[in-house]
């Protein structure tokens, strides 16, 4: 469906730019919000707070998905809701059920933190299915460099040139994410100190994968 999406700044090398057109899954406009609806009168709107930017892939995704457990909320007041990693991780009973439900809501939680691609490979299979059936893109590892910190924020030690995934352009996919951060300041230094907590909408091939309630 034709949508526009309409931020405060869109990260694309043009200051004007505030709203991306999106149909069949890719970015078909960028530009002003009063162009693009004088031009496409019939299409859905969508407005968000903040900065609209590429998406973002995750450079640590293996060792959070097949390295780490991602508790259920259910679990919570036995577990917590951070991912467990090393001792706490041993000391659950883990079969392929229990991965592949893991690696369900750790995707979920990255589509929450902005993140569209992913660096591969994954080895386990109910771990590798869960990502295919998530739509997230699967990367060839670009390797970023060593970060002594497991999160699911990549921005906790990442620069932001080795995150963005694929820059916005006409006639490329449409994934991208929304984060409520200051437009006044540096992207880099926004997002950095806010986080990709901050999100608050993910598009990933055109389709609305995340939206904070």
């Amino acid at each position: 469906m034709l949508t526009i999406h309409v931020a405060d700044r869109v990260f694309c090398g043009r200051d004007e730019a505030e709203a991306v057109a999106v149909d069949a899954g890719l970015i078909i406009a960028v530009g002003t919000y009063e162009a693009m609806v004088a031009a496409r009168p019939q299409a859905r709107v969508r407005r968000w707070p903040g900065l609209l930017m590429p998406g973002l892939r995750h450079p640590q995704a293996v060792a959070l998905l097949e390295a780490a457990y991602h508790p259920d909320p259910r679990e919570a007041d036995e577990l917590g809701t951070e991912p467990l990693t090393g001792g706490a991780l041993a000391a659950l009973a883990m079969d392929d059920a229990r991965w592949g439900a893991s690696a369900r809501r750790g995707l979920q939680r990255l589509l929450g933190h902005g993140v569209t691609a992913v660096d591969g490979p994954f080895v386990r299979p109910v771990v590798r299915t869960a990502v295919a059936r998530s739509g997230l893109r699967v990367r060839a590892p670009r390797n970023p460099g060593p970060r002594e910190t497991l999160s699911l924020d990549p921005f906790v030690g990442f620069p932001l040139r080795v995150l963005i995934d694929e820059y916005l352009t006409v006639g490329g996919p449409a994934d991208f994410a929304v984060f409520d951060v200051p437009v006044d300041e540096l992207p880099s230094r926004a997002l950095r100190l806010s986080g990709a907590g901050s999100c608050v909408a993910t598009v990933l091939g055109g389709r609305l994968v995340f939206r904070r309630r």
